[in-house]
């Protein structure tokens, strides 16, 4: 029994209810219908009519036309049951045979079949999570897809690099100096941030990342953080400004990552701008503290704006650089400043300059 179907369990089922119905009904009617006869007859003879000699042949024929027709009652009750039975289980059990298929398909890498839309609410309910749950699978996949190509593409070239100028030095083909020594240090560096900020960036995506959430003091981190890149800026043409009232209210935050916030998008704007001013900004707003980075350097074109925060996006001017970051800095301070409550943005003009501001929430103790 326990290897049994829905389909089959809902048939038999429904039978079962029909079978327990129409028995009720002819025990009930057994019991009752002759008695209720005799009542009706001594009524009759009551009133002057004599059936008294007739009254068991009566009561015989009486019952046996009783159970002839609960017989045939039974049988036809029976079939229509298990006919109509039938139909409703393979209705309902249809869906779920489909999903069963579209699962299979799933399991062969094909994402893209979904539901339809249902008649019985429940189903319909549970048909369109499904295609939720499918929907998300298959940005999930396109999403792993996506890390795939781009971690290739970010790791071949310095392992490109390394490899040629080894095979290079191997060979006798050129002699190895300091100059080429550091390159190869540069690149060994690139690989070993890559797989750091790909590692940092597993742990806050899959919540593996903990944060210590105490009241703290803005104005602690900007300041140090301030005169640290601007003591990196001196003798170039660019300028660190600091924009932080002094009577800014406590934030809940973990001090450490948002530094670490703060230093990603100050290297990002330090690296973009070329000469000109970068301005960190703090205000508060009723229940939330804001920072702003602006710089004055080379924007970010408006069809890229949306792609910011994307892993492993860079601009097609990164691109170009020499050393463009790894592309991944970004997708870290967006997913540690929501761990924070808060929210980032980006505003940019090709030339003009760019600004990352986001939000936190301001804390109710000190």
């Amino acid at each position: 029994m326990n290897k049994l179907n829905l389909q089959v369990r809902l048939f038999f089922s429904h039978i079962l209810v029909t079978i327990v119905g129409v028995t009720a009904s002819s025990v009930v009617g057994n019991f009752f219908s002759p008695r209720f006869f005799q009542f009706h007859v001594r009524e009759l003879e009551g009133r002057g009519l004599t059936i008294s000699t007739a009254h068991s042949q009566l009561l015989e024929v009486f019952e046996t036309a009783w159970a002839r027709g609960n017989f045939w009652s039974f049988l036809i009750g029976t079939l229509a049951a298990a006919i109509l039975s039938y139909w409703l289980a393979k209705r309902i059990v249809q869906p779920l045979n489909q999903m069963e298929t579209i699962i299979e398909q799933f399991a062969n890498g094909k994402l893209d079949q979904r539901m339809s839309h249902l008649e019985i609410p429940e189903l319909d309910r549970l048909a369109m999570g499904f295609n939720r749950m499918a929907t998300s699978l298959e940005e999930v996949e396109s999403r792993r897809r996506e890390i795939i190509d781009d971690l290739t593409h970010e790791l071949r070239t310095p392992l490109t690099i390394i490899r040629g100028r080894l095979e290079e030095i191997a060979d006798g083909i050129i002699v190895g100096n300091s100059q080429i020594y550091s390159r190869l240090i540069r690149e060994t560096k690139r690989l070993q941030r890559l797989l750091n900020d790909l590692q940092e960036l597993s742990q806050v995506e899959t919540g593996n990342l903990s944060l210590n959430l105490q009241p703290t003091n803005l104005r602690q981190i900007l300041e140090p953080l301030v005169e640290r890149f601007a003591d990196q800026l001196l003798g170039s043409d660019r300028v660190l400004n600091l924009d932080c009232p002094t009577n800014l209210p406590y934030v809940m935050a973990d001090s450490d990552r948002l530094e670490q916030i703060l230093v990603n998008l100050l290297s990002n704007a330090i690296r973009h701008t070329p000469s000109g001013s970068i301005t960190l900004k703090a205000w508060s707003d009723v229940d939330k503290v804001w920072l702003s980075l602006t710089d004055t350097g080379s924007g970010i074109a408006p069809e890229e704006l949306p792609h910011v925060f994307r892993r492993f996006w860079r601009s097609q001017k990164s691109r170009s650089q020499k050393y463009g970051g790894t592309g991944i800095g970004l997708a870290i301070c967006r997913r540690l400043v929501e761990l924070h409550g808060g929210e980032i943005f980006v505003a940019s003009q090709l030339e003009v300059g760019s600004t990352f501001k986001f939000y936190l929430p301001i804390s109710s103790i000190k």
